[in-house]
């Protein structure tokens, strides 16, 4: 049906340029082409954006067209029966002739020119230079705005489906504005044509009827010019039409969201005293000197009575609004008593940053608070650096906090809390400062519980000279959010971020996950190997790795930290660039007897002397050696052999959870490594 529309409509154009038309045949055309344009207004101004109507450059092109093949049609019978008096080219043309012009050549000339003027000078000419700028700036900003997508999609905060409906909108966006630079040539094209075709007509109407026919030259110009002139108005009407049309659609920019008049409405009775405004300053042009008084008057009336007429509606539209909300707070009231307790299983958040009412202003954007986009900025990193999809972190209020307090809950168990002092700043002692602050108030830091002091800002330049870094209380809460995200991730990440990634990396890699997930791998091993390496602070970018090498080994494995192990050696290269500081892997490692004494206590199964050598005679020791790391600000790394790290892991997390265990095989053999120390006995 739409393509037999679209043949129909070309054969029509096809039959006006190739065929001699009927006189009413003509009529009926010329009166489709004004209904088709009339059409088409009323079509863009109810739009609501201009990729609703992304058609509109072809109807462009076919309106132009049509309008052109009528040219011809009517410029045809013009010249072969414009002898045989005023309604040979049909009714319509004849009444454009006579009753629009009253008959008059020149005055029929001079509104065509007016047409012209109008359609070329100021509608085109404006609708083409909008097109120009809207297609330019589009394409320029194409390259933004995937990037935007991009990052949205890797930091979670939409899915794969938004993320494609956004790419398909903007490859709509650029085509559109594309073709609307293009588009907007036809019509002056079709203007400087029907110029042409003005003067053709009346030059070989004058030939044709003098010479040809016998008439005489009165008759002749008066037959000929008329016709030509009420034909060149005919077609102007629609071509003014559309092109009014055209720069409607390409200035729709800023309405997006609301159809052109609703938009015009509501931007115009926004403030109704600038009607107020206009009929005053109306009613006083009235009294002056010399000016007509009634025209003003009435005017100034109008704009008046539409003043009082909006503001009465503002008032109406206000107490409605304020019966629909008093409504509402009533039944909020009732609902509680009307609906059973059974109904409310409300789920934790994954993660939730709870603050006093005194730091409200960090989050109000209204208060100038940069904390809500901050967050997103450390979501979107995190998920760069680990490689898995941050839910959203929620913020609320809680009156039961201390003013200055805030607390960060994961899954609903509170994480930690710090209290800050607005207005202060926090100096924190990295471990190079050259003299200690004296004149602060001793805290510690939240984050890495390094020691700090709150100071004023006019300490500022005395604390960073003494080598302390100083931040402010938006980074502060920032950073010990980002830290305990980042310690929690293990936790944040459940089943259903697993699958949702999985999902995200089947549509690129459609084979190799469809082969191991779930028929041989499930979606609940996926999960336990995943949260052990972010446990262990191992990022999973790399999963499709990961997928791999648990296919490969599960119908050999059955025990997961076992599979973790397999996977942990197939990671080296990220593990290894994950504990790297200036190019170089620091370490400290045991000593070639206690590495012996430990494996062999694994090999005979002998649990409480491995944990008494670790946790009695070496824990201690360990810890000593860490503290060689501040030096080199790297993170502490214990290296030991593959048989036996996964046990002293375990035997040690709740003793140094900072402290990273990684194997032998586990790291790049290209890697610059440097010992900083050795645990003994002694």
């Amino acid at each position: 049906m739409q393509q037999s529309f679209v043949i129909v409509f070309f054969g029509i154009i096809l039959a006006a340029i190739l065929i001699p038309l009927p006189a009413f045949l003509l009529d009926i055309l010329l009166a489709f082409a004004i209904g088709f344009s009339l059409v088409v207004l009323i079509l863009v101004l109810n739009v609501k954006s201009p990729l609703e109507l992304s058609s509109f450059p072809s109807i462009l092109l076919i309106g132009t067209l049509l309008r052109l093949s009528l040219n011809i049609a009517a410029a045809r019978r013009i010249l072969l029966y414009g002898n045989e008096g005023p309604s040979a080219a049909g009714h319509i043309i004849e009444a454009f002739g006579r009753f629009v012009v009253g008959g008059n050549v020149v005055v029929g000339l001079i509104i065509f020119l007016i047409f012209i003027v109008i359609n070329f000078v100021v509608i085109t000419k404006g609708a083409e230079r909008v097109s120009e700028v809207a297609a330019r700036f589009t394409l320029d900003a194409m390259p933004g705005k995937q990037m935007s997508i991009d990052a949205d999609l890797n930091a979670g905060l939409i899915n794969e489906q938004e993320a494609k409906q956004r790419r398909k909108e903007l490859e709509k966006e650029a085509a559109f504005y594309g073709a609307m630079d293009g588009a907007s040539k036809f019509i002056r094209g079709d203007v400087v044509a029907a110029i042409i075709i003005l003067f053709l007509s009346i030059i070989g109407g004058l030939v044709v009827g003098i010479v040809i026919k016998g008439m005489d030259f009165q008759e002749a110009i008066k037959n000929y010019t008329l016709l030509t002139v009420g034909e060149g108005l005919v077609s102007q009407m629609p071509a003014l039409i559309l092109s009014v049309s055209a720069g409607i659609l390409t200035t729709k920019s800023s309405t997006k969201e609301e159809e052109l008049s609703s938009a015009i409405y509501m931007q115009f009775t926004k403030d109704p005293r600038v009607l107020l405004f206009g009929a005053i300053a109306l009613a006083v042009i009235g009294i002056m000197p010399g000016l007509p008084k009634i025209p003003f008057f009435i005017m100034a009336i109008i704009l008046g009575g539409l003043y009082f007429y909006i503001q009465q509606n503002l008032k109406t539209q206000k107490a409605v609004e304020i019966q629909k909300a008093l409504e509402q707070e009533k039944a909020q009231k009732m609902a509680p008593q009307t609906q059973r307790e059974e109904d409310f299983l409300p789920q934790p958040d994954p993660i939730t940053l709870e603050v006093g009412y005194g730091l409200i202003p960090f989050v109000d954007e209204s208060q100038g608070g940069d904390l809500t986009s901050r967050i997103k900025t450390i979501r979107r990193q995190i998920a760069a650096e680990y490689g898995v999809i941050i839910p959203l972190v929620h913020i609320r209020d809680n009156m039961k906090l201390s003013p200055n307090q805030y607390r960060i809950l994961i899954r609903g168990v509170e994480e930690d809390s710090y209290e800050v002092m607005p207005g202060f700043l926090l100096a924190i002692d990295l471990g190079n400062v050259k003299e200690k602050l004296t004149d602060g108030k001793p805290t510690k830091d939240p984050s890495f519980h390094l020691p700090a002091f709150w100071i004023t800002q006019e300490q500022k330049a005395k604390a960073t000279k003494l080598g302390y870094m100083v931040v402010d209380i938006s980074t502060v809460i920032i950073t010990h959010l980002s830290e305990v995200i980042k310690r929690n991730l293990y936790i944040i990440i459940g089943r259903a971020e697993i699958i949702d990634l999985v999902e995200r990396l089947s549509q690129k890699y459609p084979k190799v996950i469809k082969d191991i997930i779930p028929e041989k791998v499930s979606y609940s091993v996926l999960h336990r190997v995943v949260q052990s390496l972010l446990k262990e602070n191992v990022p999973v970018n790399d999963m499709v790795t990961i997928i791999e090498t648990v296919g490969d080994y599960i119908d050999r494995v059955n025990d997961i930290e076992l599979l973790v192990e397999f996977v942990r050696q197939k990671l080296s290269k990220h593990i290894t660039k994950r504990f790297m500081k200036d190019n170089t892997l620091y370490v400290i490692a045991f000593s070639p007897r206690v590495e012996t004494k430990l494996n062999s206590y694994i090999k005979e199964g002998r649990e409480e002397e491995f944990l008494d050598l670790l946790i009695n005679r070496l824990k201690n020791n360990i810890a000593e050696n860490m503290k060689r790391f501040a030096e080199f600000q790297a993170q502490p790394v214990l290296i030991t052999s593959p048989n036996i790290r996964r046990f002293v892991r375990k035997a040690l997390e709740g003793y140094l959870p900072q402290l990273n265990i990684i194997a032998y095989n586990e790291i790049d053999k290209q890697v610059n490594m440097k010992v900083l120390g050795v645990v003994d006995e002694n």
